[in-house]
C-alpha cells in the first residue's frame, strides 16, 4: 500500500513538472521614418542606411530614403541594434534601435541630419527586446503539426490544444464553456455568434492555424468570458498559378463497446470517412485570385448512451439513446485581393457552407430489472444547414509603415431547416410525432479600424455596428398518444442591434510592456414571442457598458519575463438558449429555452510567467474568473410526471481558479516533446430560481465545488527518410457540469507522416485504446439519474495530399 501511495505521488509531482507550450516563432517587425535636414525641416532623398548589431556592428540590413525622404526596413528580428544614416555634406548619424515584439512595425518618426561641421546628440529610441512566441496573450498552433488529427474535423484538433477541452460537442477553455469562436477573426454563422455550433463539421484540411486568446485586447468583441479561438483559413499567395489536393479516408467505431438493449436496430460500426479538398490560387502583378473547396462525409456513431435514472418514489427507468448519423458537408470559399496602388487594396470573398445531417436513432425504456420494455421511441431527424457570407475590406496603407486604415463590412445568411419524425412504440399502441423548425438568420457587420505606430508601440481605435435578425417558426405535429406540447409551438424573431467603438494604446521599452484598452457597447436584444404561446411573452432588454482590458508585463531579462491582464467580459444569451420551443432531443428529457435569460458579467485576472533556454520554454499562469449572474441550465421535473425540463437560468455568482503550466523542451533532433498541465477550481454558489415551463415552479441547489483539471503530453519523433510521428496522451479529470459532475476521460492518439517531394501521406489512429467515455452522474429534485455515453471516438485515417 505505501509503495502504491509514493508511486502516485511520484506521478503527480513528475506531471507537475512537465507542461506543455506552443512552439516559439520568431516575429519580424519594420521599422519605418523620415530623414530631414535638421535647419530647413526638407526631407531628404537617397540618404543611406545601414542597421548594425549593438553588439559587434555586424550588418543586418540596408535601405535608402525615397524622393519624399522615407525609408522602411523589413523582417527584422528583435533584439538591440543601431541605425547608420549616411548623406553627402551631411555629418553621419548613429541612432540607437530597441527592436520589440508587441508590435510587427515601428515608426521612429523623424530623424533630422545636420550639415557637416556640427554635431547633433543621439537620439535613443527604445523597444522591447525579447522576443515571445505568444507574447503571453495569445498562442498560435499549426493545423499541419498535428499530425494524429489529420484529416479529422476542427473541433477534433482541437482536443489537442493546450487548456482545451470538448464536452458534448462544446469547446472548454480552463474549464469554462464560454468561448467565443472566430474564423479569419469574424464571428460566422458557421461557429455561431457567440457560440460554437459547426465546428465538428469543419474539416481541418481547410485550416491553417489555431489561435487560443485567453486575454483578448478591446478590439474583439466584448462577449466570451474564457476567451477567444480563431480558426485562420488557408490562403497561398505565391507568384503565378499554383494549388494543393488531397485526399482523406478513414473509419471509426471499429468494435462494438457495449450492446445495444433488446429490439433496437443495430448500431453503426466501421463507419466511412471520405474528405476530398482542393486549394487553388492565381498571383499576377496586383491582382491575387483565390479558391478553397472541401468535401466531407461522414458516418458516425453519434450517440450511444446508456442512462438509468432513479425517481424518489423508488421508480427506477433504464434506457439507451442511440443516434446513427450520417453527415454530408460542403465548404466553397473563394476571392480575390487586389492592389490599386501600393496605399489602396481591398479584397472581396465569398463563403458557402452546407452541411446535411441525417440521424437515425432508438431510444427503448425498461424497468429496473430490464425484464419489460414499457416504451421505445424510434426516430428520424433531417437537418440542413445552409450559410452564405460575403465580405468585403478596404485598406489605406499611409507612408508609414504599419499606419494602417481598414473598413470591412460583412454579411451573413444562415438557414437552419430541421424535421423530426417520431414513432412512439407504446406496450398496445403506436403514434407518430412530428415537428419542423425553420430559421433564418441575416447578419449585417460593419467596421473600421486605424492603427498608428509610434516610436514606443501603436494606437489601434475603431468602431464597429452589428445588426442581426432571427425569425424562427416551428410547428408540432402529434400524433396518437403523443407528448408534445402543440401550444409551445408558433414563431418567433430575435433581433439584435450592437454599436461598438474601443480604443486601445500598446507601450513598450526595454524593461516595460503596456497595453491599455476600453469598448463601449450599447447592447439592444427583443425577442418578439408567439402572443398564443401557452407560457411565454415576448422580452427583452438593453444596456450600455464599459470593458476595459489591462496588460502590463516586465522584463526580468533575456530570459525571463512577468504578466499582469485583467479583462472585464459578457455572456449574453444566444439566441438558442431563449428560444420558446421545446426540443425533444430525448423522449424524456426536454430542452427548452428562456426568454427572461440575461447577460452574465465575468471579471478576470491572471498573473503569467515565462521564461526561456537554449531548446525550451516553460510558461505559468495564475489565473481567476468570477461572474455575476451565471448562465446555466436547469433540470427539473414536475410532479407527477417523470418527464424532465432542462432550462436554462441565471443563477448566482460563480468562480473559476486555475493554474496553467506549460513546457516545450526539443530534448534531440529526433525527439521533442511538449505538456500542458491546467488545474483549477469551479464554484457555483447555492441558489434559488423559477422554472415557468411547463408550468411555474421553483428549484433550488446547494453550493457545488470541484477541483479538476487536465493533463496534455505530446511526443513529436522525427525519423530518418523525412518520416514525422507524434503520439499524444490526454487525461481529463473529474468536473462540474450543470447539478451534477463528468468523470475522468483518458484517450491516446497517434499519428506517422512522410514528406514525398512535393506531397505527403499520412496514417493517424484517435483514441486508440478506446477509453474515452463520458459517464456523467446527475442530481435533481426527485430524481436522479448516472449515463455512460459509448459514441464513437477511435477512428482511423489514412490521407495524402500534394502541392503544385
Amino acid at each position: 500500500m505505501k509503495s502504491i501511495i509514493k508511486t502516485k505521488i511520484l506521478f503527480t509531482i513528475i506531471l507537475q513538472l512537465l507542461i506543455f507550450s506552443a512552439a516559439n516563432a520568431q516575429a519580424l517587425v519594420t521599422i519605418s521614418g523620415i530623414v530631414k535636414d535638421k535647419n530647413t525641416k526638407t526631407s531628404l532623398p537617397f540618404v543611406n542606411i545601414v542597421l548594425k548589431t549593438e553588439k559587434d556592428s555586424t550588418f543586418v540590413s540596408g535601405t535608402a530614403t525615397n524622393e519624399d525622404g522615407r525609408f522602411s526596413l523589413s523582417k527584422i528580428k528583435s533584439g538591440n541594434y543601431y541605425l547608420e544614416f549616411t548623406y553627402l555634406g551631411y555629418s553621419t548619424k548613429k541612432q540607437p534601435l530597441f527592436v520589440g515584439n508587441l508590435t510587427e512595425y515601428l515608426d521612429i518618426k523623424t530623424v533630422e541630419l545636420e550639415e557637416r561641421a556640427k554635431q547633433l546628440d543621439e537620439v535613443v529610441v527604445t523597444g522591447k527586446a525579447e522576443e515571445i512566441s505568444e507574447k503571453m496573450d495569445k498562442k498560435t498552433f499549426s493545423v499541419k503539426d498535428n499530425i494524429s488529427q489529420s484529416g479529422g474535423s476542427v473541433l477534433q484538433v482541437m482536443q489537442n490544444l493546450p487548456s482545451v477541452t470538448v464536452q458534448d460537442g462544446k469547446v472548454q477553455l480552463r474549464g469554462s464553456d464560454r468561448v467565443t469562436v472566430l474564423i479569419d477573426g469574424k464571428q460566422t454563422a458557421l461557429t455561431g455568434f457567440g457560440s460554437q455550433t459547426g465546428l465538428d463539421n469543419i474539416p481541418a484540411s481547410a485550416i491553417e492555424k489555431i489561435e487560443i486568446i485567453n486575454n483578448p485586447s478591446a478590439k474583439y468583441d466584448a462577449n466570451g468570458n474564457a476567451g477567444i479561438i480563431n480558426i485562420i483559413y488557408k490562403q497561398n499567395k505565391k507568384e503565378g498559378f499554383n494549388g494543393k489536393i488531397g485526399f482523406t479516408t478513414g473509419l471509426g467505431s471499429l468494435w462494438v463497446r457495449r450492446e445495444n438493449l433488446p429490439s433496437i436496430r443495430p448500431q453503426y460500426t466501421f463507419t466511412p470517412k471520405i474528405n476530398p479538398n482542393v486549394s487553388l490560387n492565381y498571383r499576377k502583378n496586383k491582382a491575387n485570385v483565390f479558391f478553397q473547396g472541401d468535401y466531407l462525409y461522414i458516418e458516425t456513431l453519434n450517440k450511444n448512451e446508456f442512462v438509468t435514472r432513479k425517481y424518489d418514489n423508488g421508480e427506477i427507468i433504464n434506457s439507451q439513446l442511440k443516434r446513427n448519423r450520417n453527415t454530408h458537408f460542403t465548404t466553397l470559399k473563394s476571392g480575390i485581393d487586389y492592389a490599386i496602388n501600393d496605399q489602396n487594396s481591398f479584397t472581396i470573398s465569398g463563403l458557402f457552407g452546407s452541411e446535411k445531417i441525417i440521424d437515425r436513432g432508438d431510444q427503448p425504456f425498461f424497468d429496473g430489472e430490464l425484464s419489460q420494455r414499457l416504451r421505445l421511441w424510434q426516430f428520424l431527424e433531417d437537418e440542413l444547414k445552409t450559410t452564405i457570407m460575403a465580405t468585403a475590406n478596404y485598406q489605406h496603407k499611409f507612408q508609414e509603415a504599419g499606419h494602417l486604415l481598414n473598413i470591412g463590412f460583412n454579411y451573413t445568411f444562415h438557414r437552419e431547416d430541421e424535421k423530426y419524425f417520431y414513432d412512439n412504440y407504446l406496450p398496445i399502441s403506436k403514434g407518430t410525432d412530428a415537428f419542423k423548425l425553420l430559421s433564418d438568420e441575416q447578419v449585417y457587420d460593419f467596421n473600421l479600424d486605424y492603427i498608428k505606430p509610434l516610436k514606443y508601440g501603436r494606437i489601434e481605435t475603431g468602431v464597429k455596428l452589428r445588426n442581426r435578425s432571427i425569425p424562427t417558426n416551428m410547428q408540432f405535429i402529434p400524433g396518437a398518444n403523443s407528448v408534445l406540447d402543440v401550444n409551445a409551438g408558433g414563431w418567433a424573431t430575435y433581433k439584435e442591434l450592437i454599436p461598438a467603438m474601443y480604443g486601445n494604446y500598446i507601450f513598450e521599452n526595454k524593461k516595460w510592456e503596456t497595453e491599455l484598452g476600453l469598448r463601449v457597447e450599447y447592447v439592444k436584444i427583443q425577442y418578439d414571442v408567439n402572443p398564443n404561446h401557452v407560457v411565454y411573452k415576448s422580452d427583452g432588454y438593453n444596456y450600455i457598458q464599459p470593458f476595459p482590458n489591462l496588460r502590463l508585463a516586465y522584463k526580468i531579462n533575456d530570459n525571463n519575463k512577468l504578466s499582469v491582464f485583467y479583462n472585464r467580459r459578457v455572456d449574453r444569451p444566444n439566441e438558442v438558449d431563449i428560444r420558446i420551443f421545446p426540443k425533444y432531443d430525448d423522449a424524456e428529457i426536454i430542452k427548452v429555452g428562456n426568454p427572461a435569460l440575461r447577460p452574465q458579467f465575468t471579471n478576470s485576472l491572471e498573473l503569467g510567467y515565462k521564461t526561456n533556454w537554449e531548446k525550451g520554454s516553460l510558461y505559468n499562469a495564475l489565473y481567476h474568473r468570477f461572474a455575476d449572474g451565471t448562465i446555466t441550465r436547469i433540470s427539473s421535473i414536475v410532479p407527477p410526471s417523470n418527464l424532465i425540463y432542462a432550462t436554462f437560468q441565471n443563477v448566482n455568482k460563480s468562480y473559476n481558479t486555475g493554474l496553467e503550466m506549460v513546457l516545450s523542451q526539443e530534448v534531440s533532433k529526433r525527439y521533442s516533446f511538449n505538456v500542458n498541465l491546467n488545474a483549477y477550481r469551479n464554484q457555483i454558489d447555492a441558489f434559488t430560481v423559477e422554472n415557468k415551463y411547463p408550468i411555474t415552479h421553483t428549484f433550488s441547489a446547494e453550493k457545488q465545488t470541484l477541483f479538476s483539471g487536465n493533463i496534455k503530453l505530446n511526443n513529436s519523433f522525427h525519423f530518418a527518410k523525412n518520416i514525422d510521428a507524434q503520439l499524444m496522451a490526454i487525461y481529463l479529470a473529474p468536473d462540474i457540469i450543470p447539478q451534477g459532475k463528468i468523470k475522468s476521460r483518458f484517450s491516446l492518439d497517434l499519428g506517422l507522416k512522410k514528406a514525398i517531394k512535393k506531397g505527403e501521406l499520412f496514417f493517424n489512429a484517435t483514441d486508440l485504446l478506446n477509453t474515452m467515455i463520458i459517464k456523467k452522474e446527475i442530481k435533481g429534485q426527485g430524481f436522479n439519474y448516472t449515463s455512460n455515453d459509448y459514441y464513437e471516438t477511435q477512428v482511423i485515417r489514412l490521407g495524402y495530399s500534394r502541392k503544385f
